[in-house]
């Protein structure tokens, strides 16, 4: 068996101890597999190491951006020496099938490798001005001290998204990871340390979210954030940004997703049921950008459902560790909602992709399952048809192995499909006609766009977020995120030696505006 880690909130470098009783994490494809002890702080904690963090943001900040982009660099090789041991402690504390965790494991060194030498390109501008001897200039400056707090599907990739940029513009963080991934959480904030980012410049906390919340709202009081930053859910993410709005503190806030994805009828079935079953069960659902809703068009709608169903069926189900399309719900909270989900199917829909429903056990069995069902939280893979817009699976949601399935007879119903929900992340459509890609493009609100592939899936120097009720606008990823952590900050410099005063001291032209040829 495997190590059980203690872990603890990480503040100026060193395990934060309290008196509070430690919380069992246990692999959620094991359960007789304890993976980590973790002892959560409280909101006294989080504002300490907000104060901490603010106080040595002031020397961070000084240190030459491309001296901060070597430590991004050391960040990027420590993480690749280790990838492997980082990415079986993701497959072990959340469940996710070994390949994808090496690859969300890839997606933070690749934003290393991106960011390291945007510390060389932190340009600003020199702008002409209006009237002589004058200089105009821009500069980036850091925000401050950033607040992020994400969740646990993606405890690598996402949290390296937020922190990578932000510590090379010249930011200090303070971490607030899921509460059901400390071990995770623990072993990325070492290596970041061990990069050579300062340890009071980088503090991770575990808290629960009432404790968060109110370590916030003490924070923005005293003047100690300049930014929160938000992965999650579109209901925590709402509260969040109402709180920041309060104390006039930017949020950047990545939501859920609805993801929709249009399957036209001259698409490439076998590659649409292909994208269809990636995005809809990989991690088991339990993406941002997992399909939302299958729209498919009316002259195909039977076709699809038949090779999806199959699919579904064929598919290798269970131990993580071994080659399958997914393994277990991330935790107990998430099967708990998921099997509630299961409780609004209605009298009007049909159900595809498994024999069974529900909690995979002995009693209630997958045929194909990797692994002893018994050990996990398995579920079976469920297609929803005959969907409608009235329905709550339609309307919100479900992070978990199902896929709502509806049908459209025009472009423009496939639209209203597409957009309806209010959510706005991620979107695809399946087609080989261009002009049916283009009205796509042009009629869909989601921030992401996919052609003939699935609704997941980011590179780390594509913008990524969403619109509506799946975020605030904000974008991630690539040069976008600099925004984010980043303010514009401008100067004039006048060498006339003589006050001149702008719109008012403007030379101007004598024009005769009567001249005729």
């Amino acid at each position: 068996m495997a190590e059980t880690r203690d872990v603890f909130s990480i503040i100026d470098g060193e395990p934060h101890r309290t008196d509070a009783p430690s919380v069992d994490i246990h692999n959620p494809g094991d359960s007789d597999d304890l993976v980590a002890r973790a002892q959560h702080a409280d909101a006294d904690a989080f504002v300490a190491a907000a104060r901490s963090a603010k106080a040595a943001q002031l020397e961070w900040r000084r240190v030459p951006a491309p001296v901060r982009g070597v430590a991004v660099h050391e960040l990027g090789l420590i993480l690749d020496r280790n990838k492997e041991a980082l990415s079986q402690l993701v497959t072990r504390e959340i469940g996710k099938p070994i390949a994808e965790s090496r690859g969300e494991v890839q997606e933070a060194i690749d934003t290393c490798i991106f960011f390291a030498s945007e510390g060389r390109r932190l340009y600003g501008q020199t702008v002409p001005s209006e009237m002589p001897d004058k200089q105009l200039f821009t500069f980036r400056v850091p925000v401050g001290t950033m607040a992020v707090i994400t969740a646990g599907n993606f405890p690598v990739a996402v949290p390296s998204w937020y922190v990578v940029p932000a510590l090379l513009a010249g930011n200090a963080v303070v971490w607030k990871p899921a509460e059901y991934t400390p071990a995770i959480a623990d072993a990325f904030t070492r290596l970041i340390h061990a990069a050579g980012f300062p340890p009071s410049v980088f503090q991770m906390v575990l808290t629960d979210g009432p404790q968060t919340t109110v370590g916030l709202e003490r924070a923005m009081a005293e003047d100690l954030l300049g930014k929160v930053g938000f992965t999650g859910s579109s209901e925590v993410g709402r509260s969040i940004g109402e709180l920041c709005g309060r104390n006039l503190v930017t949020p950047t806030l990545e939501l859920g997703g609805k993801n929709p994805l249009v399957v036209m009828p001259d698409a490439d079935l076998d590659l649409a049921v292909e994208g269809a079953l990636f995005s809809g069960f990989g991690t088991a659902g339990q993406r941002c950008t997992s399909l939302g809703v299958a729209i498919v068009h009316e002259s195909i709608h039977d076709d699809f459902l038949a090779r999806f169903d199959a699919a579904a069926r064929g598919a290798a189900v269970g131990d993580p560790t071994e080659p399958v399309l997914y393994g277990p719900m991330i935790s107990q909270k998430f099967a708990d909602t998921f099997e509630r989900w299961l409780e609004k199917l209605e009298p009007h829909h049909a159900l595809h992709g498994s024999t069974g429903q529900g909690r995979i056990t002995a009693d209630n069995p997958r045929e194909g399952f990797v692994g002893d069902p018994g050990k996990g939280l398995y579920y079976h893979p469920t297609i929803v048809s005959g969907v409608t817009m009235d329905d709550v699976l339609y309307q919100q949601e479900t992070f978990g192995p199902i896929v709502p399935v509806t049908r459209f007879s025009s472009f423009d119903e496939a639209m209203e499909l597409a957009n309806g929900h209010g959510y706005g992340l991620s979107s695809s459509i399946y087609t080989t006609d261009p002009r049916s890609v283009f009205r796509f493009r042009e009629n869909i609100t989601a921030g992401m766009i996919s052609v003939n592939n699935s609704t997941s899936g980011a590179e780390a120097h594509l913008p990524f977020g969403g619109n509506g009720k799946s975020g605030n606008g904000a974008r991630q990823s690539g040069i976008w995120m600099l925004e984010q952590v980043t303010r514009w900050q401008s100067m004039n410099w006048d060498y006339s030696g003589k006050l001149q005063k702008a719109q008012m001291d403007v030379a101007t032209f004598e024009a005769d505006r009567d001249f005729t040829l």
